[in-house]
């Protein structure tokens, strides 16, 4: 656990050298700390694996990453043989629904089938430089977590809705049983070098109108990240469940027939993709912790839960609440954090709290 600033220099020489040690304070981020303060706080909720964004974010999809270790577009051509939570939840006939960035009235399948033609470009483009902003692009493109296991992603389309119809459900109490709200990563994702005030004040937005709706009664929101951007934490990853037999693997880092093709014509990439992964390459270990907090009306208050999660506690909360079975075996492991909640007394949050204003106003700037 020595070696994020070590880390940060290498991954960016002309950059600060000290960014991984940085923090922010109640006064620059008056929000965040009210929240944390306010509703049951998870001090000991990591990430699922020690990856980036999409593994972490196909843990929460579907309790695995199927082989996935970095953000490469090459290697999004894969669905888990358990399926999503999403599709156990359509199997059931619960409801769902991923917010997302929504960029006008373009039909959603429409930009579905752009983002297809896009990612076809993007498994040329990669193969060239510069990487970082293929990467970033992928990102972008792919501005809402079900669309990860692209396999299948048609399906899912009917379910996407824009940020705009979210406010609009969270205000009438129409949420669907269980939904996902993700921020524009160009704005609101809070990576260095963004202003991390922009994404409190979506944060701020987001969780003022859940609790100020009309289904707020029988609401539980979490908040957290999916992985922890590279800064600093003392409290190394303890072991995990494996999810599953399924080794991490990388169509460029790892011997395949893609790697045979381009590593004579593009070494540059193929070695920083290798760069990217490291042995042992077995999901047993979390990731780096995030924070995560627990907004509900029956929170209680003055709560710190110190068990160990991570986001398949969101897929074992999913599971319990609708008696469904485990993905695969790292949520059958998993804790809910049903602990953060009292049943047997009154709602101690039934009346929303005063939470600190955001240090930026939604949309001020």
């Amino acid at each position: 656990m020595n070696g994020f600033v070590t880390s940060s220099e290498q991954a960016a020489p002309e950059g600060d050298k000290a960014a991984a040690m940085a923090y922010w304070t109640g006064q620059d981020l008056p929000f965040y700390h009210g929240l944390a303060a306010t509703f049951p706080l998870a001090d000991r909720w990591f990430s699922s694996c020690l990856g980036p964004t999409f593994p972490n974010r196909r843990f929460l999809l579907a309790g695995t990453a199927h082989g996935l270790m970095d953000d490469l577009p090459v290697n999004l051509l894969d669905h888990p043989p358990g399926g999503t939570i999403l599709d156990m939840l359509t199997r059931h006939g619960k409801s769902w629904v991923n917010y997302r960035p929504d960029g006008g009235d373009e039909s959603q399948f429409r930009r579905y089938l752009q983002y297809r033609r896009r990612q076809s470009r993007h498994h040329l483009r990669a193969l060239g430089r510069p990487f970082e902003s293929v990467r970033s692009g992928v990102k972008r493109d792919l501005q809402f977590t079900a669309g990860l296991y692209p396999l299948g992603l048609a399906r899912y389309m009917l379910h996407i809705r824009g940020i705009d119809q979210f406010f609009v459900d969270a205000d009438a109490g129409t949420l669907p049983d269980f939904c996902i709200v993700d921020p524009d990563y160009d704005e609101y994702s809070e990576e260095n070098p963004q202003d991390i005030r922009r994404g409190e004040s979506f944060a701020a937005e987001v969780i003022n109108r859940v609790m100020h709706g009309k289904g707020w009664p029988n609401t539980l929101l979490i908040w957290t990240y999916d992985e922890n951007g590279g800064y600093y934490d003392h409290v190394a990853p303890p072991g995990a469940e494996p999810p599953d037999d399924v080794l991490g693997r990388s169509l460029v880092a790892h011997p395949s027939w893609l790697r045979t093709i381009i590593r004579p014509l593009f070494p540059g990439y193929v070695r920083h993709a290798q760069e990217l992964v490291s042995e042992p390459n077995r999901y047993d270990t979390y990731g780096f912790r995030v924070p995560a907090v627990i907004v509900s009306p029956y929170a209680r208050p003055d709560c710190v839960l110190s068990e160990v999660f991570d986001h398949t506690s969101v897929l074992k909360l999913v599971e319990e609440k609708w008696n469904l079975p485990a993905l695969t075996r790292r949520d059958a492991a998993a804790t809910a954090p049903l602990a953060a909640l009292d049943f047997d007394s009154p709602p101690a949050f039934l009346q929303p709290p005063e939470l600190p204003a955001p240090s930026l106003a939604w949309g001020s700037w």
